[in-house]
């Protein structure tokens, strides 16, 4: 497993503003992780001539995912669903069904014949989410720890890599797509669609949280060697070790969170 302490201790730099161009970044990465995620599904769909819709609105959700949790759309932000066809280059239908899960998610309101409405942050409701967290990521860890393919073990011990290499280039953006990465596999690799389908509620709000507030009372190398311990123990298929990192995590987050409250 890679040592955090060896880490240059340099922190990241703030978010860059938005720049035009920067939607199509969020929709290649998308793509990008769908093709490592859903392969199968993706040769299915192209042996068979089919048009995959699903995969654009997958597509959708994930690019303005990241835009809102990047807080490249800020907290009260109004956009209207025409704006985000144009600026996405996807179509109306993937668009629309991306912002009611958004909704769902609880990232935006829509709002009727008012546009797309980015919802505020509540450290509260961080906190809510914290204690859930705690029980259900443990098991979802676990599970994944005893019954991951051998090709989605590979793929833990990637992402654990690839995150100490994301540190180590400063690179925030890049831990947010590895972050929801490791949240896609192992929802995956649990075995357990309850148990993701609840989490997929929570991880979008937590992400957008730690975004907002840790430059100023988290520390990212901290944050991210913890994410990545997660990772590596699955890979290793120590199911004891995957829960105990996901128990020093979440006392991080918690620790990360209340300091916000101090503000």
């Amino acid at each position: 497993m890679a040592d955090g302490a060896h880490m240059p201790r340099r922190k990241l730099q703030r978010p860059v503003p938005a720049k035009s161009g920067r939607s199509a970044s969020h929709i290649a990465a998308a793509k990008e992780t769908l093709a490592g995620l859903n392969g199968d599904m993706n040769d299915g769909q192209a042996k068979s001539g089919q048009e995959p819709e699903l995969n654009l609105a997958d597509c959708a959700y994930r690019a303005l995912e990241e835009m809102i949790c990047t807080l490249e759309l800020p907290p009260g932000t109004r956009v209207s669903e025409s704006s985000l066809v144009k600026r996405l280059g996807i179509g109306r239908t993937p668009v629309r069904e991306a912002l009611q899960r958004l909704s769902r998610d609880g990232l935006v309101v829509v709002l009727r014949r008012h546009g797309v409405l980015v919802s505020e942050i509540d450290v509260r409701t961080q906190l809510r989410i914290i204690e859930v967290r705690r029980v259900l990521e443990s098991l979802m860890a676990r599970l994944a720890a005893e019954r991951a393919a051998e090709d989605e073990i590979a793929q833990f011990a990637k992402v654990a890599a690839a995150i100490y290499a994301a540190v180590d280039a400063n690179d925030d953006l890049a831990f947010v797509r590895l972050d929801t990465q490791l949240n896609e596999l192992l929802a995956r690799a649990c075995g357990n669609r309850f148990a993701s389908g609840a989490m997929n509620l929570m991880i979008p709000l937590a992400r957008r949280f730690w975004y907002r507030n840790y430059k100023s009372a988290g520390d990212m190398m901290l944050g991210a060697r913890l994410h990545a311990e997660i990772a590596d123990a699955i890979a290793r298929r120590n199911p004891d070790e995957a829960e105990e990192a996901v128990r020093r995590l979440l006392d991080y987050i918690d620790d990360f969170s209340r300091k916000t409250l101090d503000r």
